[in-house]
């Protein structure tokens, strides 16, 4: 399973992990480098901290999405809304 690390440059220049987010869409043709990063930004909310945004594609295998706890949406939003 393809999913994205997404990372954000804070400002002392040093990359944070903000988390893994899994692919879900099935039409290949609707992932593009913005809308990966739009995605992002989606699950973070409104946080004026988070601008510099980069991910990398990772590999995982589907065991791997139970232990990493792969349903990050919301703990995204709780590490950036609070």
């Amino acid at each position: 399973m393809v999913a994205y690390e997404f990372y954000w440059r804070d400002h002392k220049g040093k990359d944070d992990l903000i988390g893994i987010l899994p692919e879900r869409r099935k039409n290949s043709e609707r992932i593009t480098q913005e809308s990966i990063i739009n995605w992002a930004r989606k699950v973070i909310g409104d946080n004026a901290e988070v601008k510099d945004i980069s991910f990398i594609q990772i590999e995982i295998d589907e065991a791997q999405t139970e232990s990493l706890g792969l349903n990050p949406h919301s703990e995204l939003r709780k590490k950036f809304n609070k």
